[in-house]
């Protein structure tokens, strides 16, 4: 699968710093993805659940052999495993918001249709829950415990890097990540557009067990004082002067959508 190769740029920021990675994807393999049959058939009668559905997508083997070398180029970027999941999320939040508008014909009915993460990579958009899975695909192979979060009621969907449990969203032991755009890890307490929140309860799917995010990272004080500052409370008012240097330090943007 390794004709029609195109050379990409990734762009992250780390410590402030704007980077980039140059990858090459293959369109044969972006095009052999697009024809693998998103159905789940159980002999049993069963019905597939989202996390089937999100397995199948991260776990699929010939994909998973030219994403690789992407994993490897993270861990020769930083020593640090904790700088090379801070890498892999920017990168994949970096990635440009944006749907194929493509359906796919089930026997229940008509559903859109959902990139594979290589697809992601080699189109250069994705929505929420399919940049979502790119990224837990390359926090998992990082060595990382990795959970999707997915809000039924905003129909929208996250990533979970495990984290203590102090730190975690909801006590998951999973620290929130949003996809969409450049945000900070462990900041749930962005606005979407149209002014929606994250309040409903969320399904926790669980891709991989492994290491977790430290004890101390400055993304734990920097979320807060974010969450302070868009409650306007009097901490937030008192701390409001830092908003823009937080905002410099990951790039935010300040912009999510929700699916």
């Amino acid at each position: 699968h390794q004709s029609y190769p195109d050379a990409i740029t990734l762009k992250y920021i780390l410590n402030g710093t704007e980077k980039e990675i140059d990858f090459t994807v293959y369109g044969e393999m972006a095009d052999y993805l697009s024809r693998v049959s998103r159905a789940i058939e159980y002999t049993n009668g069963e019905q597939p659940s989202r996390g089937d559905f999100k397995l199948k997508t991260i776990n699929h083997e010939e994909q998973r052999e030219l994403l690789i070398p992407l994993v490897v180029k993270i861990q020769n970027l930083a020593n640090e495993s904790v700088d090379q999941a801070r890498i892999a999320v920017s990168l994949v939040q970096n990635i440009p918001y944006g749907s194929t508008g493509k359906t796919v014909l089930f026997a229940s009915g008509q559903v859109d249709y959902s990139q594979y993460p290589y697809e992601v990579l080699y189109y250069g958009q994705g929505i929420c829950g399919e940049k979502s899975t790119l990224m837990a695909f390359l926090l998992k192979e990082l060595g990382y415990g990795v959970s999707i979060f997915y809000f039924p009621e905003e129909n929208h969907e996250a990533v979970g890097i495990k984290c203590p449990l102090e730190r975690s969203f909801k006590n998951s032991g999973y620290c929130f990540v949003e996809t969409g755009g450049p945000s900070i890890i462990a900041d749930s307490s962005m606005q979407y557009v149209n002014g929606i929140k994250l309040n409903s309860e969320p399904e926790v799917i669980v891709i991989s067990e492994g290491i977790s995010l430290p004890e101390s990272m400055r993304e734990y004080k920097d979320a807060k004082t974010l969450k302070n500052i868009r409650s306007k409370n009097l901490i937030g008012l008192l701390t409001r002067w830092k908003f823009d240097g937080i905002k410099a330090k990951y790039g935010l943007t300040e912009e999510y959508q929700v699916e």
